[in-house]
């Protein structure tokens, strides 16, 4: 699937000023990179290699956490650090996946919903309801990253996948930034799923934030 750049502006936050660029795929689905520090103009006259390697969020949208502010994920937390992240570091982005609900879409995400009200965990309601536990892909992210020069990262995640699909598409994971935020009674075992099921990175604190957070 092929990826081009739409148009980009000004987008003022409370986190501060970001450059927001829109892409399409030749479906018509868009997605939004946030950047801080990086542009076209950099990639023309400097080489990335000689800059520090920026900071990068990996975003899929999640429209309960997101915009409701949904306690059942850590999604808003997730972003709002990010995007403060960046703005303190100088120099980053935030790409922003329109695949909601691991890409399984709003519909389906709510019936999972549904399903994890009954006491089902968030991977077995993906299955029960015969999807798959993550349908997210990530080819866009490269080409998205080309068009402001960045080959080499400081990744903001939990998820090994997400570095594993960078590495193994020439971009270069310097450094893999842990994001523990946002976890409370609503969320644990959620986040426990993830930790345990899905393979993420969740460390020794995880527990400790959640004591905390009680």
């Amino acid at each position: 699937m092929s990826y081009q750049f739409i148009t980009s502006a000004t987008l003022p936050t409370r986190h501060g000023e970001f450059d927001i660029h829109v892409f399409e795929n030749n479906e018509g689905q868009e997605h939004v990179m946030l950047t801080v520090g990086l542009s076209v103009a950099d990639h023309n006259e400097t080489s990335p290699k000689q800059q520090p390697a920026p900071l990068v969020r990996i975003h899929s949208e999640c429209l309960t956490g997101d915009a409701f502010s949904s306690l059942k994920c850590d999604c808003g937390p997730q972003l709002n650090t990010a995007m403060q992240a960046i703005q303190e570091a100088g120099v980053g982005a935030i790409l922003y996946l329109r695949q909601e609900g691991r890409g399984i879409g709003l519909t389906n995400k709510i019936r999972a919903y549904a399903l994890q009200d009954q006491g089902h965990d968030t991977l077995d309601a993906n299955l029960m309801l015969g999807l798959p536990a993550d349908a997210r892909i990530y080819d866009m992210c490269g080409p998205m990253l080309a068009h402001v020069g960045v080959d080499a990262v400081r990744l903001i995640t939990n998820n090994p996948d997400k570095v594993a699909y960078l590495t193994e598409h020439g971009i270069d994971v310097v450094e893999r930034v842990p994001l523990l935020v946002g976890v409370n009674e609503q969320n644990a075992e959620y986040l426990a799923t993830k930790r345990d099921r899905m393979g993420h990175l969740l460390d020794k604190d995880f527990n400790t934030a959640i004591h905390l957070n009680k």
